[in-house]
C-alpha cells in the first residue's frame, strides 16, 4: 500500500499544475508567435496620398449643399416670399409655388437658377438668391485607439493630426504609423470609398510631414491598435487568465 506523506502530495499537486500550464501556455505561445510575426500593415488595398489629392482637387471649388444646411431664400422683386430653410435628409427643401426641390450636392448658384425657372410660372420676375446662412457638412469622424473618439466640426482647413488632436490625442496603444483615412468622392458618391494609410510617426519626426494630409468633409479618421497592444491584450486575456497562479509566478507571466 502506498502511503502519500504531506511533502509527496504537496510535490504531485505541483506537477500537475505545471502539465496544466503547459498545456494552456504551448498553444498560446504558438498562437503569440504568429501575432508578432505577422504584425504587417493593417490595410490590405491601400490607396496613395496622390490618389486622396486627386478627389480633394476634384471636390475644389464652390461649395456644394448638403443635407442639414441651413439656407436663405432670397426675391428680389418679391420679398414676401423669402424665406429661410434647412436642407432635409433626402436632399430637399420646401418652398411655396415651388413645392419640392432637390438643393443636396448643388452650388448655391445652380440652385438660385433653379428656382428661378420654377419660379418662372408664378412670378414675372423671378429674381433669386440662394445664401448659406450655416453650414452642417464640414465635419470629420475619429475613432479608434484615441482618447475621446467622436466627430470633429471642422470650421477650417483640418489635417489628420489636428483632427486626433481634437480627439484628445493618441491612447498609448495606439498604431501611429499607419493611421487610416477613408475617404469617399463627393463628386461621384456612388464610387467606392478609397482607404489611405498615413504615417503620423513621420510627421512626429519631420521625416515626411506630407503625411499630414488635409481632411474633406465626411471623413473617417481610424487609428489602430498598435502589434504591440494586440499582443499584450492577447497575453493578458488567453495565457494570463488560464495559467494556474503558481506556475505563471514560478515562470515570469
Amino acid at each position: 500500500m502506498d502511503i502519500h506523506t504531506p511533502d509527496h502530495a504537496r510535490m504531485t499537486s505541483a506537477s500537475k499544475r505545471r502539465r496544466i500550464g503547459r498545456a494552456a501556455v504551448v498553444p498560446g505561445l504558438m498562437t503569440l508567435t504568429l501575432l508578432t510575426g505577422g504584425c504587417g500593415p493593417a490595410v490590405v488595398k491601400p490607396a496613395s496620398i496622390e490618389q486622396a489629392g486627386t478627389i480633394s482637387a476634384r471636390a475644389a471649388g464652390e461649395y456644394r449643399l448638403q443635407p442639414g444646411d441651413e439656407l436663405d431664400i432670397r426675391f428680389y422683386y418679391n420679398p414676401e416670399l423669402n424665406n429661410s430653410v434647412i436642407v432635409r435628409p433626402d436632399g430637399r427643401i420646401s418652398l411655396p409655388l415651388a413645392n419640392e426641390v432637390e438643393a443636396a450636392g448643388m452650388t448655391p448658384a445652380a440652385l438660385s437658377q433653379q428656382l428661378r425657372t420654377a419660379y418662372a410660372q408664378s412670378l414675372r420676375r423671378p429674381d433669386v438668391t440662394v445664401i448659406v446662412r450655416s453650414f452642417n457638412a464640414q465635419k470629420v469622424f475619429v475613432g479608434g485607439e484615441v482618447t475621446a473618439p467622436g466627430v470633429i466640426q471642422a470650421l477650417g482647413p483640418l489635417t489628420v493630426m489636428q483632427s486626433v488632436m481634437q480627439a484628445g490625442g493618441f491612447k498609448e496603444s495606439a498604431r501611429i504609423d499607419e493611421v487610416i483615412v477613408i475617404r469617399r468622392d463627393p463628386v461621384a458618391p456612388a464610387s467606392e470609398p478609397i482607404v489611405i494609410p498615413v504615417d503620423i510617426s513621420a510627421v512626429v519626426d519631420g521625416t515626411g510631414t506630407n503625411q499630414d494630409i488635409a481632411l474633406m468633409p465626411y471623413d473617417v479618421v481610424y487609428v489602430p491598435k498598435s502589434p504591440i497592444a494586440n499582443v499584450n491584450k492577447f497575453v493578458d486575456q488567453y495565457i494570463r487568465q488560464n495559467i494556474p497562479v503558481g506556475f505563471g509566478l514560478a515562470y515570469g507571466f
